[in-house]
């Protein structure tokens, strides 16, 4: 009998959830895309694959490997539906997540709301103890205080606790210790130890990260058993490893012990297809535009790569506003939330003006053109009135759409402004555009990047329907669609490696470095990752280490993350160190403050396994290349224009040397393209659509 051939991604969205399944002998790839169950969406994950095997016509025993991406744990903090949680806390800080920091989000709201803390203030206690900074014991752990503490946890129905204790990252034996005597008294409560999640300085992140950690865990494990235990009960016998927003993956168990690094998991999936197509067309310089039923997310390469950030937030106040939520120190792909999707729905907010999300339709009821019970506008609503979708063809035909209903929909917001129904549906469509352009400007400027040079790769079931728009708000003059662009993200889970990164906090001037406590710690950090890798089933000679340096110049409150070569460090390699942070301080900043000290922050390691190859996956065709439209229909592109007759093609007839100017709509599966006026449009390496500004070079 042959090894088995087939990886298989799951990936789960706000309104879709969406299946890949890819034969790595003839790279054949399979798909299927169902609506997520709520509030479970186990359930749905379970039926997706059983369908998709039974189309694919594929035995489980065929399948080699599961890679899986969820919005549960973004989704539990942001519904704050996770477990009731206490938080351990050095004597005097426990208010400390409560305080936040001195900054203000928006300075001139004198309503100005925080995000209240997972932990309510009365399950957060002051425990006698104290550890200075440089990991000295000032005051030993009260153990007699701490069982007090416990015995009133047990008449509460406590399920998680957190310790972060001060400087536990430097010295965690008051946090070890702790963990023990909770393990002891409460049995079967989820303990969350800062210095195992978040072993870093700056007291108000670590503490709302280990938190947030402790208050997602129950619900991550009960959710991660239940879809290994269906995969297992379906004959699915291979591995299930986890998709993390740093764009690698993990084994079931050390997601469980840290379930709060798969925050993003399921966005890190459509940036990694980004760079993956960017790539095969020969683009480094890369825009991941992924817009799904939800949000829609943005990320930028540099120099050929996505950023890793160490920080971030989640479940805010007021959704597009930094600074208004939750702030956790978890490595993640640099990504923004850039605007809303598909089911977001339109309305007038405070001021009386047009808006368009937060809030969303999601899978239940969803639009009102999924003829589910949906009455409120959305984008989905919006572009099927406009002529984007086709109403008989939507998810394959799976979803039929129902324009009355989004007419009827639209008809109370078009009366109140005072426009016509088309007009009105317009107006939604472009201002979603316009709005997800000036957040993907605004976060490219602040990173000193010329966005008009990138390359935009448009993913998501909505993205390629509003990638024109978008990337003519931000003067791209080149978009790619991939092949089943609604099915991105999950195809991109396919590409990550299996990897796993520690950091360690270890503040020195880079002229006063212990080397040998250092090369202790860096030996240390790498050993922990390697056995996580190792458990995830990659070959010792296999695996690859890289370390980057958050270094800052002494005074500054902030770092620049500098990469550096993985060896055991000596006096030859601060002088590297020196010129590295300065190549990169020049770089973000523009100039370099001579004479002033440099210091060296955080120690990050990466522990990673090979890429896997997906180069030659083949996505099935399924018809003859006809290259003729299967139909026109009028499209509207402008507010004060007749709709224009539009040709429609069907992706999967177009053959290898088709190309065509706009307008034009393309049809697929997953995902509808829109070729705008002033657009062209041409099939490309791998089947991807390019699409090109007729005004372009080259």
């Amino acid at each position: 009998m042959s090894a088995p051939s087939i990886l298989l991604a799951v990936d789960i969205g706000g309104t879709f959830t969406d299946l890949v399944a890819l034969d790595i002998d003839s790279g054949r790839i399979a798909v299927e895309k169902l609506l997520t169950s709520y509030p479970d969406p186990s359930p749905g994950v379970l039926e997706g694959v059983r369908g998709l095997l039974d189309r694919a016509e594929l035995a489980p025993a065929e399948i080699r490997y599961v890679v899986h991406g969820t919005t549960l744990i973004t989704n539990t903090l942001i519904e704050r539906k996770g477990v009731v949680t206490a938080l351990l806390a050095t004597a005097g800080f426990r208010d400390a997540v409560e305080i936040g920091n001195e900054g203000r989000y928006d300075m001139y709201d004198l309503a100005l709301r925080k995000p209240a803390p997972l932990a309510e203030r009365r399950l957060r206690f002051d425990v006698p103890e104290r550890t200075l900074a440089d990991g000295r014991i000032h005051l030993a752990l009260d153990q007699d205080c701490l069982r007090r503490i416990c015995a009133k946890l047990r008449a509460e129905p406590v399920e998680a606790v957190a310790i972060c204790f001060l400087h536990a990252y430097t010295n965690p034996a008051h946090e070890l210790a702790a963990r023990e005597i909770v393990n002891e008294a409460l049995p079967g409560v989820a303990v969350s130890a800062s210095h195992q999640v978040a072993p870093g300085m700056r007291e108000y992140p670590r503490a709302s990260t280990t938190i947030a950690n402790a208050y997602v865990q129950p619900v991550a494990d009960r959710y991660l058993e239940r879809v290994e235990a269906g995969l297992q009960s379906s004959g699915i016998a291979a591995p299930l490893n986890i998709m993390l927003s740093s764009g690698g993956t993990t084994t079931v168990a050390a997601s469980r012990d840290f379930p709060i690094r798969l925050v993003e998991s399921g966005p890190a999936g459509g940036a990694l297809a980004g760079v993956h197509w960017g790539r095969l067309l020969g683009q480094a310089d890369v825009l991941a535009f992924d817009m799904g039923g939800t949000t829609a997310k943005a990320a930028l390469t540099r120099a050929g790569e996505l950023v890793i950030s160490h920080q971030s937030e989640v479940a805010h106040v007021h959704r597009f506003k930094r600074g208004s939520g939750l702030p956790l120190m978890v490595p993640m792909i640099e990504m923004i939330e850039i605007g809303a999707g598909g089911g977001s729905i339109a309305h007038l907010n405070a001021l009386g003006l047009p808006a368009v999300g937060p809030e969303s339709a999601g899978s239940a009821p969803g639009p009102a053109a999924y003829g589910a019970g949906g009455t409120q506008p959305t984008v989905t609503d919006a572009d099927l009135l406009l002529g984007y979708l086709n109403p008989d063809y939507f998810a394959g035909g799976d979803i039929p759409l129902d324009c009355g209903a989004a007419q009827a929909a639209f008809a109370e917001l078009s009366a109140t402004l005072e426009l016509p129904l088309e007009r009105t549906a317009w107006g939604v469509h472009q201002l979603v555009n316009e709005n997800m352009a000036a957040a993907a400007r605004v976060h490219a400027a602040e990173r000193g990047l010329e966005i008009r040079r990138y390359c935009m790769v448009a993913t998501g079931g909505a993205g390629p329907a509003h990638a024109c728009g978008v990337a003519g708000g931000l003067g791209i003059r080149r978009i790619i669609i991939p092949p089943m662009a609604g099915v991105a993200s999950a195809f991109g889970f396919l590409t990550a490696p299996i990897a796993f990164d520690f950091t360690r906090s270890y503040v020195s001037r880079l002229d006063e470095l212990d080397l040998g406590e250092l090369n202790h710690i860096l030996a240390e950090l790498e050993r922990d990752g390697r056995r996580i890798v190792e458990a995830a089933g990659v070959a010792t000679a296999d695996i690859s280490v890289r370390l980057n340096i958050d270094m800052r110049y002494v005074g500054q409150g902030y770092e620049v993350r500098v990469p550096f070569k993985m060896d055991e460090l000596g006096e030859r390699h601060i002088a590297e160190m020196r010129r590295e942070f300065e190549a990169e301080y020049r770089a973000f900043y523009g100039q370099l403050a001579d004479g002033v000290p440099i210091e060296a922050v955080n120690w990050r390691i990466l522990i990673s396994g090979p890429e896997p190859q997906v180069a030659n996956a083949v996505f099935d065709e399924g018809q003859a290349a006809t290259d003729r439209p299967v139909g026109c229909r009028p499209v509207r592109f402008a507010p004060d224009q007749a709709p224009v007759e539009t040709p429609v093609f069907r992706r999967e007839q177009l053959s290898a040397s088709w190309s065509a100017a706009g307008p034009g709509i393309i049809e697929e599966a997953a995902s509808t393209t829109v070729v705008a006026p002033g657009w062209s449009a041409r099939v490309a390496a791998g089947g991807c659509l390019l699409l090109t500004r007729e005004d372009a070079q080259g």
